[in-house]
């Protein structure tokens, strides 16, 4: 029990000391509202900060965990609500992400406790002329689609409220871990208007259309648990006392990706992302052009040579 509530607290503290690259120091220094956890005798310290640079924390694993990139939402005064500064912080840790050859996974959670993204932030939206808020949305559905497009691997770690575009940015993962008692819904139609980055496309996808019609047109919130029977969600993980369990289940299934060889993972997506779009046939095609592109890989040659030496293989994504 020892051992599991060190772990606890070790992931706890990871998770909450995680910075931009570029400016680390700056981010662990930030502590406008704190809790505390015992790890190893000494105390580590969980910081909330209400400065926007700290919005948005990324952090690229490293050890057996390199390749893994977990982005953090930290505005815990807003709900994780999505700001115009929030979008552009996404925007350019996107754009890092995919220079990046040696990202495997990319893992989305929240750093906040019980919530993900309670979707818009309609407390900067109401500020906004209305001639603002068509090239907002705009930018917004812009994001999502950048997210969806990612050539790695994304999961998105729902331990709270994920509603509105919160959930549309959770559908523009490839995968989905909540927590049992996680709640999400696409609530536009609550505010007389609908979903505008992606939900009304993506929801009908992921679950039915007829299932996505009903959740949409009632606004319904379902929980956790009702999400993984909708398959909305891909697990439904029972929540732990640090509230970070479907960031747990995330880590461990990014830890299962890891190993695979990254060009063959990344053509694997390609294909399925662009060949459920299109007929069976053309689908089929889209497969054999990317299987053409894992046949003149180094990895292709070291996966057979680790099958016949009856070792395991060492990928390097070339």
């Amino acid at each position: 029990m020892a051992v599991l509530v060190g772990r606890r607290a070790l992931i706890q503290a990871f998770r909450v000391h995680t910075a931009d690259r570029d400016s680390a120091c700056r981010i662990a220094a930030a502590t406008a509202c704190t809790r505390q956890y015992v790890l190893s005798g000494k105390a580590t310290t969980r910081g909330y900060s209400s400065d926007s640079k700290d919005d948005l924390r990324v952090r690229y694993l490293d050890g057996e965990d390199s390749g893994i990139v977990v982005v953090g939402i930290n505005r815990p005064k807003a709900k994780n609500a999505i700001s115009k500064n929030l979008v552009k912080m996404m925007f350019d840790t996107l754009e890092d992400i995919k220079k990046n050859n040696k990202v495997r996974s990319v893992i989305i959670c929240s750093l906040v406790p019980g919530i993900f993204c309670a979707g818009a932030d309609l407390k900067e939206r109401v500020k906004m002329h209305q001639s603002e808020v068509g090239p907002f949305v705009s930018k917004a559905r812009a994001l999502i689609t950048e997210l969806c497009n990612l050539p790695v691997p994304t999961i998105a770690a729902i331990d709270g409220a994920a509603l509105g575009g919160g959930l549309e940015m959770a559908l523009a993962c490839d995968i989905r871990i909540s927590s049992n008692n996680a709640k999400m819904g696409l609530v536009e139609t609550k505010l007389a208007i609908i979903p505008g980055a992606g939900g009304t496309q993506r929801l009908p996808r992921v679950i039915s259309v007829s299932l996505a019609k009903e959740l949409i047109f009632a606004a319904r919130v379902v929980d956790g648990t009702e999400a993984c029977r909708l398959g909305l969600v891909n697990h439904s993980v029972e929540q732990n006392e640090s509230g970070d369990a479907a960031y747990l289940r995330a880590l461990e299934l990014s830890r299962e990706i890891n190993p695979q060889g990254p060009i063959a993972v990344r053509m694997a997506k390609l294909a399925i992302n662009q060949g459920i779009e299109v007929d069976l046939s053309t689908g089929l095609a889209i497969e054999e052009a990317c299987y053409s592109q894992v046949i003149p890989t180094k990895d292709r040659l070291e996966g057979l040579a680790a099958f016949k030496e009856k070792r395991r293989p060492h990928f390097k994504g070339e």
